[in-house]
């Protein structure tokens, strides 16, 4: 049975009249429709703050995992953001998913002062320097660009075992065998540019692979794509007002280059933008695939409404 998830709009909450009643609002009613994830993305220099987010949002989610989609890692620092996730993690109960990734864009990390050519295996370091922060009893890391030696962080996550540390990618087959090896789930994106449910198949197949060889069952490995637009609704009009650009390129330079064999020739193949009917048959298809959960972006001023008209005219219907 496939879950679904609703991403914090980081962006517009700064605009709305009374920011955290909203923020509430829109977690409760979410928890309420059946949702199981309140997932939040990350930006340096834009938007709110994910974990202020995730905290203003954490008694009135109630049951519903807390998600990550995903935060920066290395030029956040891994010290404090472990610091942060375990703490989050101990206030919601063990409801914490830290979903990181390397971001995408040069400049996160020359702002901090960072090279942008070290960020992969900064990454990596991180992710190990981090889960040696917060797993109990665990030892510590030592690396080219970490060292956890002698560093005591507490209070450790509520969470049995440790923080769940997912990895965030889009799929290229070395971003893979990372996730294979390093994290507890993958967080792919239907971000424009990134994977239909054609390429997730093929993505999520080669994952398999590599997990099988990590000694790791990719059957209980979870997995959900992040970032999928949502606007349903019958009129062309509004899809085109609402339903955001689809696919538009990057400008060389800038940051990590999407995959040459991507994006299909629909704008909107990897989203959750149409008609309810074409929607429908969108979740059958991500499904098909194999996708375990669905974390969408409402779009349009009615992001609530849009979030109950998928789960009760869509997603009930396949």
């Amino acid at each position: 049975m496939t879950k679904y998830g609703f991403t914090l709009d980081r962006d517009g909450i700064a605009k709305e009249p009374a920011p955290l009643q909203s923020l509430t609002e829109l977690a409760r009613e979410g928890e309420r429709l059946g949702y199981t994830y309140a997932v939040v993305g990350d930006r340096l220099e834009s938007g709110v703050d994910p974990f202020l987010l995730l905290t203003a949002i954490a008694e009135a989610s109630g049951k519903l995992e807390l998600v990550t989609s995903v935060v920066i890692l290395p030029p956040r620092g891994i010290l404090v953001t472990a610091k942060q996730f375990a703490g989050l993690d101990v206030l919601t109960g063990g409801r914490v998913i830290a979903g990181v990734g390397t971001g995408s864009l040069f400049r996160d990390y020359n702002i901090v002062g960072l090279p942008a050519e070290e960020m992969g295996p900064r990454f990596e370091e991180g992710v190990q320097a981090m889960r040696a922060y917060v797993t109990p009893d665990a030892p510590p890391f030592v690396g080219r660009f970490y060292d956890t030696t002698g560093v005591s962080l507490e209070p450790k996550p509520a969470r049995p075992g440790g923080l769940a540390i997912w990895i965030g990618s889009w799929g290229r087959p070395a971003a893979l065998k990372r996730v294979a090896r390093l994290a507890d789930g993958w967080l792919s994106s239907a971000g424009p540019g990134h994977q239909t449910p054609e390429q997730f198949a093929k993505d999520i197949a080669l994952l398999n692979t590599y997990l099988v060889e990590e000694g790791k069952d990719p059957h209980t490995f979870p997995s959900a794509v992040s970032t999928m637009a949502l606007y349903v609704s019958e009129d062309p009009a509004e899809l085109a007002e609402h339903g955001g650009p689809g696919f538009v390129p990057r400008p060389p330079g800038v940051g990590v280059g999407q995959p040459e064999t991507r994006p299909a020739d629909d704008p909107h193949g990897h989203d959750m933008v149409g008609t309810r009917a074409v929607c429908i048959d969108k979740v059958r298809c991500w499904q098909a695939a194999g996708a375990k959960a669905l974390h969408l972006v409402p779009r349009g001023p009615d992001q609530l409404g849009q979030m109950r008209l998928f789960l009760t005219e869509v997603a009930s219907q396949v």
